[in-house]
């Protein structure tokens, strides 16, 4: 067996009601920055219980409140600047991947040099190392999707380049995933977060990179997702399922940390760059058929293993895989999404294969053989319609 290494430092608390442990959590003295996107978690009350919940533990919070969907270098900046300035102790992401995400580069830029594409490894990105320890990052989510609440990982958008960074120094001291957050998520958005926690999943098991630790969390997630996206879906306010969406999300978390994403999210993060109001969910699967049958024949058994997860007992081919996909998404009623209905037009596929590459081209070294850029191009174009 090859050599494999499990490092989890976050402390995770999980259930209804777990935002309550935030008022014994152990965190540095002074106050904390709430980061956050919107109005649904203000709207909600979820940054009062958490504002209140800090309290009881002597914390004074502040709130930044401008977080956007795929979020901006801008908007890192403007975070960071406000967290110097109130010389915040710890920051608490709260939201959905934005947020989060959002929270672990302003930790890094309060007590390192610079700027966080300074930090960036791909595109125009610096490459430098992060010398100094981020302030103390508190995850809580919102949605499931995402899994960012025990990865160390961001995605940032700086113009047309939307990049994944991060490392050790942005995992989360402390995570909270409280499925009573998530009860209010719209069937869409809880279909397309979902499957962004399955391909999380399935594409870490597929990848070279996949452990028999990865492995383990990526089939429990992938069943999860099959027994209880669809229920999530149906009836928002059905607690079980949104538990097990939950559960399957954080341990999709946990196989991005042990093994890795793909080329299929390096090609959705470019088509999303380009198309800032395609989701990230919906763009996965859009491209999912057209991005795994390309592995039907070298990664047949990673296929017919993914296929028994999701209720396929008696697969016993790639293809049946494809089949059980397009169920869940049928399930979910996802399975009518397409390219155009975000904007995306033929003349852009050279472009935005281009784009995955330059910027995220590690994902496609992972992949189970190497994509050349005719069938990267040959994707997005068969998932245009």
């Amino acid at each position: 067996m090859d050599i494999f290494s499990f490092y989890m430092p976050p402390r995770l608390f999980f259930g209804n009601g777990a935002v309550k442990k935030l008022a014994r959590a152990r965190l540095p003295e002074g106050r904390g920055l709430i980061i956050t996107g919107g109005t649904s978690t203000t709207r909600l009350g979820y940054v009062q219980k958490v504002a209140d919940a800090l309290a009881q533990a002597g914390h004074e919070t502040l709130v930044y409140n401008k977080v956007q969907p795929n979020p901006t270098i801008e908007g890192v900046r403007e975070c960071a600047a406000l967290c110097r300035a109130e010389q915040i102790s710890f920051v608490v992401g709260l939201g959905g991947g934005s947020s989060i995400d959002t929270a672990k580069a302003v930790a890094i830029m309060a007590t390192n040099d610079g700027d966080w594409w300074d930090y960036i490894h791909g595109g125009s990105g610096g490459g430098k190392r992060m010398e100094k320890d981020g302030l103390p990052i508190v995850a809580i989510p919102t949605t499931a999707g995402t899994g960012t609440e025990a990865d160390p990982f961001t995605v940032i958008t700086n113009g047309e380049e939307k990049i994944g960074g991060g490392g050790e120094k942005c995992f989360p001291a402390i995570s909270i995933v409280d499925p009573d957050f998530m009860m209010t998520v719209p069937p869409h958005l809880t279909a397309y977060q979902g499957f962004d926690a399955f391909f999380h999943a399935a594409e870490g098991y597929l990848a070279t990179t996949a452990n028999p630790m990865s492995e383990m969390f990526s089939l429990k997630a992938i069943e999860l997702i099959d027994r209880s996206l669809p229920a999530a879906v149906a009836d928002g306010s059905n607690a079980d399922a949104r538990a097990d969406v939950a559960l399957a999300n954080t341990l999709a978390g946990f196989v991005e940390t042990l093994s890795s994403c793909s080329g299929e999210h390096a090609i959705e993060h470019a088509l999303s760059a380009y198309h800032p109001e395609l989701p990230h969910g919906a763009g996965l699967i859009i491209i999912s058929r057209a991005y795994w049958s390309r592995f039907c024949e070298c990664a047949g058994d990673r296929l017919i293993a993914i296929a028994r997860a999701l209720g396929r007992k008696d697969a016993d081919k790639p293809e049946d895989f494809l089949d059980a996909l397009t169920e869940l998404q049928q399930r979910c009623k996802v399975d009518d999404l397409r390219l155009s209905g975000y904007g995306v037009q033929p003349e852009e596929f050279e472009k935005i294969a281009d784009n995955a590459v330059g910027t995220m081209g590690g994902l496609f070294r992972v992949d189970p053989r190497p994509l050349s850029r005719e069938e990267i191009v040959g994707i997005i174009a068969d998932s245009y319609r």
